[in-house]
């Protein structure tokens, strides 16, 4: 993450106005933004403006609004995946309850639109124009994804798509705001975006095979939850998509059985896929997006220079060192 950026990220979100009362609407809000987390939402909108303005707390307030509204996000879907931990602390619901991750995250969700308002730039409108459409598309994955709880006939175009939605548009709404808060015109605007689409595709795909392949200690969680609960993932469709006869059969079988424990579900899921050699497409299609979004950045028309720190911090996302 560049350097200079994070301070002034962390220290706008640290000066926060809160209301005195009620306590236990605000203190949970405080506790979810403190938690830390990657702060690319906010860094990508820095980046993208950087390539064009002169002044970044110009686009500060929008480096916020994103922020916030991510982390609104977190508390709400923590409470529904009843997950316990966040960051390496107990989730809000936890906490506290679900009452309070269900308020507070509305409240995120207000002030996120608060935030947003504070911009004082010609294209406000839009950029909250932006805003709120991405804002829909989230909830629209998420529904995708809840979907696809239910479903075992997910294509991988279902797939992307839900990913597109849940992951990708919030950071390529980041990456256009940025750009045009910065001045850009909406060609080199629109290539930022599909940049960062591009980007959060790799990056979504890249936490699917980190969470079979990955090393705990780097990944900041154990590995295989995802075939655990059977969850729908580019590996997954992948393996559902190449196996044939009894594979197939197994691998369905395996995602239903409750009577194998987590660490032979496992084990029999992952050996699968080393024989389906999923591992490689998995990292051939990380590879293509990051490819297609590099292409994106050269539609973008400016100076290299101007682009380098954007690039630089796109190989840092998916641990590329060329």
């Amino acid at each position: 993450m560049p350097d200079h950026l994070l301070p002034l990220i962390n220290e706008a979100l640290a000066a926060l106005p809160y209301p005195q009362a009620p306590k236990g609407l605000y203190e949970p809000i405080a506790y979810g933004l403190e938690g830390g987390g990657k702060r690319l939402r906010p860094t990508l909108l820095l980046l993208a403006y950087n390539i064009f303005g002169q002044d970044p707390t110009e686009a500060l307030p929008a480096a916020l609004a994103l922020e916030i509204y991510h982390n609104h996000t977190l508390l709400h879907d923590d409470f529904m995946d009843q997950a316990p931990m966040r960051r390496g602390r107990p989730t809000v619901y936890r906490k506290w309850d679900a009452n309070t991750a269900i308020l507070s995250g509305d409240t995120m969700l207000i002030m996120a639109v608060e935030q947003m308002n504070r911009l004082e730039c010609q294209q406000r409108h839009e950029v909250m124009t932006l805003f709120v459409r991405t804002m829909k598309e989230v909830c629209e994955g998420q529904q995708y994804d809840m979907n696809f709880e239910r479903m075992n006939d997910v294509s991988m175009a279902q797939y992307l798509e839900m990913i597109r939605l849940k992951t990708a548009v919030l950071p390529a709404c980041a990456a256009k705001t940025g750009a045009l808060i910065g001045g850009a015109d909406e060609e080199a605007a629109q290539a930022l975006y599909d940049f960062a689409i591009h980007l959060g595709l790799a990056f979504q795909i890249q936490d699917d095979y980190l969470d079979v392949y990955g090393d705990p200690k780097v990944f900041g969680k154990n590995i295989g939850g995802d075939i655990v609960c059977g969850k729908k993932t580019y590996l997954l469709i992948s393996a559902l998509n190449k196996a044939e006869g009894q594979d197939k059969e197994r691998l369905k079988g395996w995602i239903e059985d409750k009577a194998l424990t987590p660490d032979e579900k496992i084990k029999a899921v992952t050996e699968l896929y080393n024989r389906l050699h999923i591992a490689e497409e998995a990292k051939a299609a990380i590879d293509q997006h990051f490819a297609l979004a590099a292409q994106c950045l050269d539609r973008v028309g400016a100076e290299p220079e101007r682009l380098q720190p954007l690039r630089d911090y796109a190989k840092s996302l998916l641990g590329r060192n060329v």
